[in-house]
């Protein structure tokens, strides 16, 4: 549990429960596994500023850190939105960045360091939080509720741990069919393995968009007051091969076209690459992309 918050200009003192254990559900675990080697590194190279960039301000502009001092970011992945939230946080505020992978965490700690006092990583299930009631005044989640396997659970314990007046704050995408970049990649798995193409992105980031379930699994979870939000933002490569390197290499495709014997993706992004950009453009690769925002209380 949390021991002791800042009782001044900065300065975390973190003791932690040990996790929960046996609360780890199969797809969960392979998802884990699955972003681990270079694909962590790849995924921030090139996935962060196409993707997760433009919505890390987006997200963190609504946070309105202003009146919040103990803030939880969930699904932290790589730091992104977690040097967002630090950026903002006040003197006197706690974040602490979690992520259920340890292989994402470190790769954070380097982007974003540890140095700053107010800030803390601690890989954890967001299923089963080992937090007291109460404890957080601002829960964040960038683009994790998606690979949640209990998102009732996840969202239940969410709103355990949030103080009064406290909120949730998560976005998710949208469909494939707004998301034309991730959608041409998809595309092209299914067109060149047809037998047995790895469905990732169209199954788990991609796959859980339908609002009137996601504000009846947010309501489930004791949520009062639900506001989703559609956001359109420009997604833009430096080239289209970036892009596919990001979708086929960064993700758990990359261990998806292995475990088909697939071992040298080369082929496969070139083939991605020029279907991007005979539509979407070469130098830059450029589409929009959609997401929906979440605000829960």
């Amino acid at each position: 549990m949390i021991d002791s918050w800042p009782s001044g200009r900065g300065g975390c003192a973190w003791v932690l429960r040990r996790p929960r254990a046996g609360v780890l559900k199969g797809s969960l675990l392979s998802t884990v596994a699955a972003f681990i080697g270079t694909v962590p590194e790849v995924y921030h190279r090139h996935l962060g500023p196409l993707l997760f960039e433009p919505y890390a301000a987006d997200l963190t502009a609504r946070a309105r850190l202003g009146r919040a001092r103990r803030v939880l970011e969930l699904a932290c992945g790589t730091g992104i939105v977690t040097r967002h939230l630090l950026a903002m946080l006040p003197d006197d505020g706690c974040l602490l960045a979690t992520d259920l992978n340890p292989a994402m965490l470190e790769v954070a700690r380097r982007h974003v360091g540890d140095a700053d006092p107010r800030l803390a990583f601690q890989p954890l299930d967001a299923c089963a939080l080992p937090f007291p009631d109460g404890s957080f005044d601002l829960v964040v989640a960038q683009f994790g509720v998606m690979f949640f396997p209990d998102k009732a659970a996840s969202m239940r314990e969410v709103r355990r741990v949030l103080a009064p007046g406290g909120r949730y704050l998560f976005n998710v995408w949208d469909s494939l069919a707004t998301n034309p970049i991730p959608a041409i990649v998809q595309e092209t798995l299914d067109a060149l393995l047809p037998e047995n193409p790895p469905r990732f992105l169209a199954q788990t980031p991609y796959g859980w968009h339908d609002r009137a379930g996601i504000e009846a699994t947010v309501r489930a979870g004791g949520f009062e007051t639900v506001r989703i939000t559609t956001v359109d933002l420009p997604s833009v490569a430096p080239t289209a091969a970036d892009a596919a390197r990001g979708f086929i290499d960064g993700t758990p495709n990359a261990i998806a076209l292995r475990d088909r014997g697939i071992t040298d993706t080369s082929a496969l992004r070139a083939w991605a690459s020029q279907r991007l950009a005979d539509r979407l453009g070469d130098s830059p690769c450029r589409a929009t992309m959609r997401a929906m925002v979440v605000e829960a209380s």
